[in-house]
């Protein structure tokens, strides 16, 4: 472990304590329960550490700690009201205060609102912390269940560098380019800042996407392959997401496994990739049978959404032209599901350049126009990258195969649990945290495109990405501030 430790170079550690650093910045500057469902996360911890069960969607409720807090902090007048504040006088804070001190019950009533579904890893591990600061107020346990959340943000920049030193053995300035571009990116930090599984789920995510890079450059061995089964293991117990991402790291197992057969043997198939894919799905196969025997349905609740995916009286169709829709321009033999439209543009560029608290904190609307332009240029700049590099792509067929098999997957899952709830809602679940998983690649894209100037100017233009994406995420930081602080 110590010589694993001392390979890793000092710009990933360096890269690893920005992007800490960074979440502990949001993690003060985002008011207490002011982003997604974070009542939601903190109950379920509560839950597990107070009543020691699993929360249940029958029943509902917070403690009356928790519904103290909330009551105290505004939190209704504020999430989803972008004219809304926190409270801001010294009446209000002694109110908070006093409240918070009274021997309130921290024994909620058994559910966990939207939470409730998910798998229990990221929970159980937000335990310690919240049984750390349990002397203190429910403010103080949050804000160090918060901290542990910027761990793992850590670990997703600390992975994400990792993986980029396989991607592109031959550009080491090109890795960290890729991996402070992960680190200091906004939505990153604002996820990692919070209370929230999506902040392990990214973690465990890059880790993976690193693995498989580090065996499709360096071979597969039963170590690695077994690796590869814990990080999929995990990431379903981390948060029912990660279900996306699992036919592509499945196909990758597969890749490797054949390829590695080639010169060891088939006896490869049932060393290497039958205890990898028995550990991948094996927290599934353990709670199908659980529910089997207890007269439940098969995946439990994830039966019932299943169910309506891939039955229900949809067309497949009209599901494969609302998902195309959900993220591209709508071909000319589609009806219109948007009503016109450009969801690339106005769902999933603009809320990527900047949507904090409950999706209710913008920037004005000039800023994405002007966001356009160096999106543009980066972009073009990864392409010309692509094709200086295109007599090695066509030997890294496979690894590409698998990546962008694990980035459909995930796509095709977040458009398929919104197309459930078309057209009552037309465009839910369009937020690029559920498809942040795939930060791996969005620091490829970046390493790409400072690669693309060569020895003499790429690390001019790397130079310039940083300092860009540090300029949108301390602005995006001030908009966070100016939304509850002005």
């Amino acid at each position: 472990m110590r010589r694993a430790f001392a390979r890793i170079p000092t710009a990933a550690w360096v890269c690893a304590a920005l992007a800490f650093v960074n979440a502990a910045c949001w993690s003060l500057i985002t008011p207490p329960f002011q982003s997604p469902d974070e009542p939601d996360h903190f109950a379920y911890v509560q839950l597990l550490a107070e009543n020691h069960r699993l929360p249940s969607q029958s029943l509902g409720g917070y403690s009356q700690e928790e519904t103290l807090a909330l009551t105290d902090l505004r939190n209704s007048q504020v999430r989803f009201r972008p004219e809304g504040r926190p409270i801001s006088s010294v009446a209000q804070q002694h109110a908070l205060q006093r409240d918070l001190a009274r021997p309130l019950s921290r024994k909620g009533s058994g559910g966990a609102g939207l939470a409730s579904t998910e798998p229990p890893l990221y929970y159980a591990l937000e335990t310690i912390p919240y049984a750390l600061a349990s002397s203190g107020s429910i403010l103080d346990q949050l804000e160090l269940m918060r901290l542990l959340s910027a761990v793992m943000g850590a670990l997703t920049a600390l992975f994400a560098f990792l993986f980029l030193r396989e991607l592109l053995p031959g550009a080491r300035w090109a890795w960290t380019v890729g991996g402070l571009g992960v680190a200091l990116f906004p939505l990153l930090g604002f996820v990692s800042g919070v209370v929230n599984p999506d902040a392990m789920l990214f973690a465990v995510s890059t880790a993976l996407f690193y693995c498989l890079a580090r065996a499709f450059h360096r071979g597969l061995t039963r170590r690695s392959a077994i690796a590869i089964g814990v990080l999929m293991a995990v990431g379903f117990l981390t948060k029912l997401n990660f279900a996306g991402l699992a036919p592509g790291a499945t196909l990758g197992l597969i890749l490797l496994t054949r390829r590695e057969a080639r010169t060891v043997g088939r006896a490869v198939y049932y060393r290497y990739l039958a205890p990898a894919l028995l550990i991948a799905f094996s927290p599934g196969i353990l709670y199908g049978l659980v529910n089997l025997f207890s007269n439940h349905s098969t995946f439990g609740i994830a039966s019932s959404g299943l169910g309506s995916l891939f039955g229900g009286g949809h067309s497949s169709s009209s599901e494969l032209s609302y998902i195309w829709q959900f993220y591209l321009p709508r071909l000319p033999w589609m009806h219109s599901d948007f009503g016109g439209i450009f969801t690339t543009r106005q769902l999933w560029f603009k809320y990527l350049v900047g949507l904090y608290g409950w999706s209710d904190t913008v920037f004005a609307g000039w800023v994405y126009n002007v966001a356009l332009i160096p999106a543009g240029l980066i972009a073009t700049l990864c392409v010309l990258g692509l094709v200086k590099g295109r007599a090695a792509l066509r030997s890294r067929l496979e690894e590409l195969a698998t990546y962008a098999t694990m980035a459909v997957g995930l796509l095709v899952l977040v458009g398929s649990a919104a197309y459930l709830e078309f057209p009552a809602k037309p465009a839910s679940f369009a937020e690029p945290r559920y498809i942040l998983p795939l930060i791996a690649l969005w620091g490829g894209v970046l390493a790409l495109a400072a690669r693309a100037g060569g020895r003499r100017w790429g690390p001019v233009i790397g130079v310039a990405i940083v300092v860009l994406v540090l300029a949108h995420d301390l602005f995006s930081q001030l908009q966070v501030i100016s939304r509850y602080y002005s």
